[in-house]
């Protein structure tokens, strides 16, 4: 059962949101927060496998809650659900440390399967988002930059877990070494390639075919 935490300001919202998901039989819903205070305090009193973010909320907004719940260092992981569309919004999610993206027009379709996505360590990014990205002025990786071939094994490892949305505690477990040590490998492996935001380190996954794998280990 996924633990999923509930985040917008409109109760009819939540309200629809929370029976959708509990009548798949999948999901239980463990909280509610109408805004982003709310929300960061709930992340670490509860823990969920899954927060539903919204953006546009009084206050804090989705983008800084988003990223104070990631300095937590929580493994809980954030999936955006916004009505506002990609264009505006998906970067600076991303940047914050949102694991997925998706908007409120295809929940009834989409969401569930975003949601295991997500709970298996991928990035959930819909196809009109992912090509948004790509089409973005490169800030890393691109033609005549550096490519996987510079990265170590482990580097190589680390960067693809990060970019399918494993938190750094995750990603140590998954790789049998100390969060520490995989920091370094991360770090070594941004300085290499000249990525600097979440941003770039998907895209670089993206273009390097490291989206949904884990780096060949």
């Amino acid at each position: 059962m996924v633990s999923v935490l509930l985040v917008d300001d409109h109760l009819v919202v939540r309200s629809g949101l929370k029976a959708l998901l509990e009548a798949t039989g999948r999901v239980e819903v463990v909280g509610e927060a109408s805004s982003g205070e709310e929300a960061v305090a709930r992340a670490q009193a509860l823990e969920p496998d899954i927060i539903l973010m919204d953006l546009a909320m009084p206050g804090m907004d989705g983008v800084q809650a988003t990223r104070r719940i990631t300095e937590l260092g929580l493994e809980t992981r954030v999936l955006v659900l916004t009505i506002h569309d990609e264009d505006e919004f998906l970067v600076p999610a991303l940047n914050a440390g949102a694991a997925g993206f998706l908007t409120k027009t295809v929940a009834d379709t989409d969401l569930m399967g975003a949601i295991e996505a997500v709970m298996h360590g991928h990035s959930y990014l819909p196809r009109r988002a992912a090509a948004l990205l790509a089409r973005r002025e490169p800030q890393g990786p691109s033609k005549g930059n550096p490519g996987p071939d510079v990265l170590s094994s482990h580097e190589r490892t680390a960067v693809a877990l990060y970019a399918n949305g494993f938190t750094a505690k995750e990603t140590a477990r998954e790789m049998s070494l100390s969060p520490k040590t995989v920091e370094g490998y991360l770090a070594r492996a941004r300085a290499k390639l000249g990525l600097h935001t979440r941003r770039d380190v998907v895209r670089f996954a993206m273009e390097a075919g490291l989206l949904g794998d884990r780096g060949g280990q």
